[in-house]
C-alpha cells in the first residue's frame, strides 16, 4: 500500500478507539490491522490513544479507587448510568461523540468518569457498608447487610399462637428509611417494596436491622408474597414436629429461594 493510498483510507478515530478496545467486527478489525501495518500516521494515532488510556487507568487507580465502592458497587452504578444515558440519547449520538478530535473524545470520557465517581462517592455516604451496594429488586438480601438475627425463644413460645392471630410487628418508618438507604434504594417507591424480616418473627426472628431488607412486592417472580408462603410452610412444619426450629431459621436466612424450592419441591413459585 502506498503512502498516498494510506492517506486516502485512514480509519476514523472511532474505528481506532474501537480497535484498541477490541470491539470491532472481525472483518473490520482485520482491515484496520492491515492498514496499520502500512500506515505510520495511523499507528502513531493509535499509540497516542493507548498511551492516553493507560494514563487515565493509572490515574484512576492512584486517585479514584480509594473513593469508590467495591467492584460490585461500581458495576451496579455504571450499569445504572449507562441505562440512563441510553434512554436519554437520540439516534446517532454515539457517532457524533466520536467525530470530534481525540482531545474532545478524552474530555467526554473524562466527564463521564467524573459523573460516575461523584455519584459513587455521594452514594457511599448513605450506606452502612459500601462493599454491599446491591442492584434494584434484590431477590435475596445482602449477606453483609442482612445476615439474619434471632431472639431467644423456645418451641412452646413459637407455636403458642397461630401466625394469623399473632400481633403484627410494626417496623418504625425511620428504620424502614434506614434499610432503604443501606441498600442504596432511597429513591425507589416504598409502596413497591416491603421492608421484611428475613427470619420471620413467627420463627423467632428479631427486630434487629440486620434481619431486615427491602423485598419487592410484584416486580419479580420471587417476591414478598412468595416468601410469605414459605414462612407459613416452615411455621407449620416446625410446630408439627417435622422440622427443627434452628434448621428453619438457617434455611430461610441463608437462601430463602432455595428453601422455597426445597420445602415446596418445585423450581417455581406455586
Amino acid at each position: 500500500m502506498s503512502y498516498m493510498r494510506c492517506q486516502d483510507s485512514h480509519p476514523s478515530d472511532e474505528d481506532l478507539l474501537l480497535a484498541v478496545d477490541g470491539e470491532l467486527p472481525p472483518k473490520r478489525a482485520k482491515e484496520i490491522s492491515e492498514h496499520l501495518a502500512a500506515c505510520w500516521d495511523c499507528r502513531a494515532r493509535r499509540g497516542r490513544f493507548e498511551t492516553t488510556i493507560a494514563d487515565l487507568v493509572e490515574a484512576r487507580h492512584a486517585i479514584l479507587d480509594p473513593q469508590l465502592p467495591s467492584e460490585v458497587g461500581r458495576r451496579a452504578l455504571l450499569k445504572a448510568h449507562l441505562s440512563e444515558f441510553a434512554a436519554a440519547s437520540s439516534a446517532g449520538t454515539r457517532s457524533r461523540v466520536f467525530r470530534g478530535s481525540p482531545v474532545r473524545q478524552l474530555l467526554a470520557l473524562g466527564l463521564a468518569a467524573v459523573l460516575i465517581v461523584t455519584f459513587a462517592v455521594m452514594h457511599r455516604l448513605q450506606v452502612r457498608d459500601s462493599s454491599s451496594i446491591v442492584a434494584m429488586d434484590p431477590l435475596e438480601p445482602s449477606r453483609s447487610l442482612t445476615p439474619g438475627a434471632t431472639r431467644q425463644v423456645d418451641l412452646r413460645e413459637v407455636c403458642g399462637a397461630a401466625p394469623q392471630t399473632a400481633t403484627p410487628r410494626v417496623i418504625p418508618v425511620s428504620v424502614q428509611r434506614q434499610v432503604f438507604q443501606e441498600y442504596g434504594m432511597s429513591g425507589v417507591p416504598s409502596k413497591d417494596y416491603e421492608v421484611d424480616f428475613l427470619i420471620t418473627p413467627e420463627l423467632g426472628g428479631s427486630d434487629d436491622i440486620h434481619n431486615l431488607w427491602p423485598e419487592p412486592y410484584y416486580s419479580t417472580v420471587w417476591n414478598a408474597h412468595v416468601k410469605d408462603e414459605l414462612e407459613d410452610r416452615l411455621y407449620e412444619m416446625v410446630c408439627n414436629g417435622e422440622l427443627d426450629l434452628r434448621t428453619a431459621q438457617q434455611d430461610i436466612s441463608s437462601d430463602w429461594i432455595l428453601a422455597y424450592k426445597k420445602y415446596f419441591h418445585t423450581d417455581r413459585p406455586r
